[in-house]
């Protein structure tokens, strides 16, 4: 099992921002990622929708070897990951805001979040958001409309500017000094948040943590590839492939349509 790949999937192009982060820091490990771009978002579906798409891709993943599998999608995580733990035999990582480490180190006490609908309107989050940020401000905003532009190849447009200008105005008057990313297609804008955010203000993503609590996983299980070559990579979407290329690095990888 060990030289299996690594599962990955997301509501689209989204997730690659986790893909780089666990390929940096495991660069042996193969890996085989499902864009579900024809369904994004999956913020604005309702739990039994969410749900039942993430059984599809998990039981893909599995069918096409899968060793481990990560959730690289913050509404699939707070909205399914419990029942896809407690139905299939392998282990599943999630991704849910980084509100703990925000809390912990805000200074003004008044920390943003952007995220999906179904992120924010999660038990989950609003369980975490209860456990950490207790005496915090959190300044929730909905990012409705960014997934699609992302999907769209539409990152750096003036219409994506012109609504995270809109998102985190609110959030600079109530001095925020911290910005989580409640959504994993959100970091590709962190070159447009940095023009539009005070120097202040600290950008939160998930990526990192997610990568290492892969590699502890893979290390306790005894899952770990340990070959010296750097691994294989397959991507498949099921939407337009020149977006998904756009996104992904080109060694190793091998990008293709998958009616799914």
């Amino acid at each position: 099992m060990s030289q299996s790949p690594i599962g990955i999937f997301d509501s689209g192009v989204g997730g690659i921002s986790i893909w780089k982060e666990i390929n940096q820091l495991l660069p042996n490990e193969s890996t085989i990622y499902l864009a579900d771009s024809k369904n994004a978002p999956y913020g604005t579906k309702s739990t039994d929708e969410i749900l039942a798409l993430c059984i599809e891709n998990t039981e893909l993943l599995l069918a096409k070897g899968s060793k481990l599998i990560v959730v690289a999608c913050n509404t699939a995580t707070t909205n399914a990951i419990q029942v896809l733990r407690e139905n299939y035999p392998v282990k599943f990582i999630g991704i849910e805001p980084a509100i703990k480490p925000a809390a912990l180190n805000t200074k003004t006490k008044k920390v943003g979040i952007l995220a999906t609908e179904g992120t924010l309107s999660s038990q989950l989050f609003q369980n975490t958001s209860k456990l950490y940020a207790s005496g915090i401000t959190v300044i929730e905003q909905i990012g409705e409309g960014l997934v699609t532009l992302i999907e769209a190849g539409r990152t750096n447009s003036k219409e994506t500017r012109k609504l995270l200008a809109e998102y985190v105005e609110p959030m600079i008057k109530a001095n925020i000094d911290a910005l989580v990313l409640g959504c994993t297609h959100y970091p590709f804008l962190i070159p447009t948040l940095k023009t539009l955010l005070p120097s202040t203000v600290q950008i939160i993503d998930s990526g990192f943590a997610v990568a290492k609590q892969t590699k502890s996983i893979l290390e306790t299980e005894g899952l770990g590839d340990f070959d010296s070559s750097a691994g294989s990579h397959q991507f498949f979407t099921n939407a337009d492939v020149e977006v998904l290329s756009s996104f992904v690095p080109q060694a190793n990888t091998e990008i293709s349509f998958l009616d799914f």
